[in-house]
């Protein structure tokens, strides 16, 4: 397979020119070898991407959905966990009646799995064309159905991305101690943090189970985490539209407790996931990646 021609998409990620050969070196053979799979099952291959935030999951869904249509010859869809959040209504029903950090996007058990769930389904089993649920970060809330975005079905690959994909739950006893000043502060008594553990354990194995293959994208530490956050809504900031408020951007203060939400799973993700995913992918502090198993 020839070189790719990535300048349009390097464009489109705002990457620098060296993610081109990331791209080639380590992406196009881990894309061939996804396609492998998939003519060899000769069926949809779904699969995941976890990476902590702004690890470039969605960076490498849609690099690897581009290389299959382009270079591959297969129909390929990249869809991303975040967008089946619960409408920010249902967040606020879950803070009044459970919790009042479920108002906050981004646990288990802010999903809506069902809905995920129906619309793989419908991505691989249905004909003509179905519609994909989209989440709008800019207002923390779902768009209306006649926003969301419609693909072409069935498809031969599904890559879905998202930080906790493939997580199982933690021990109980670990949730007991605070790891940072959110939970010592607004969990003191631990109750949302075995909520959203019986969640990972109970609700979203049967999201997980539908995936034919894992890859993880391992960031060094947490620590590194909040500047690539900072990066990230950078990058939001942007591609706003003179129209759009830049009140959406979340400042750094507010990225700092932001991040606070997903320590937890992030640093249990880091410490076992590598030794259930199927490829994983050690990158440094700067996302070059420096191995891959």
């Amino acid at each position: 397979m020839p070189p790719l021609d990535l300048t349009a998409f390097l464009d489109k990620h705002q990457l620098p020119q060296h993610y081109a050969d990331t791209a080639q070196a380590w992406f196009v053979p881990l894309a061939k070898q996804l396609a492998t799979k998939q003519q060899q099952q000769a069926k949809t291959v779904i699969v995941g991407i976890n990476g902590a935030q702004g690890s470039g999951k969605s960076t490498l869904a849609d690099l690897l959905v581009s290389i299959f249509k382009q270079s591959l010859g297969l129909s390929a869809v990249a869809i991303s966990l975040d967008d089946f959040y619960h409408t920010k209504q249902q967040r606020q029903q879950l803070a009044d009646t459970v919790h009042p950090l479920l108002v906050t996007r981004g646990v288990p058990g802010t999903h809506d799995v069902d809905l995920a769930l129906n619309t793989l389904h419908q991505l691989t089993n249905n004909t003509g064309n179905t519609s994909i649920p989209s989440f709008n970060k800019a207002t923390d809330d779902r768009r209306p159905e006649s926003q969301w975005p419609s693909c072409v079905v069935p498809v031969d690959i599904i890559v879905l991305e998202g930080w906790c994909l493939g997580l199982q739950g933690q021990d109980e006893q670990t949730l007991t101690t605070a790891i940072n000043d959110l939970e010592q502060n607004e969990d003191s008594d631990a109750s949302w943090r075995h909520y959203v553990n019986q969640q990972l354990t109970t609700v979203y194995p049967s999201l997980f189970s539908q995936l034919d293959e894992l890859i993880m994208l391992k960031a060094p530490s947490f620590d590194c985490i909040y500047q690539w956050r900072v990066q990230q809504e950078q990058k939001l900031a942007n591609q706003l539209t003179p129209q759009q408020s830049s009140s959406a951007v979340m400042t750094e203060q507010k990225i700092q407790r932001f991040i606070m939400h997903f320590q937890r799973l992030t640093e249990h993700g880091l410490a076992t996931l590598p030794m259930q995913a199927d490829v994983t992918f050690e990158l440094d502090e700067n996302r070059q990646i420096t191995n891959r198993y």
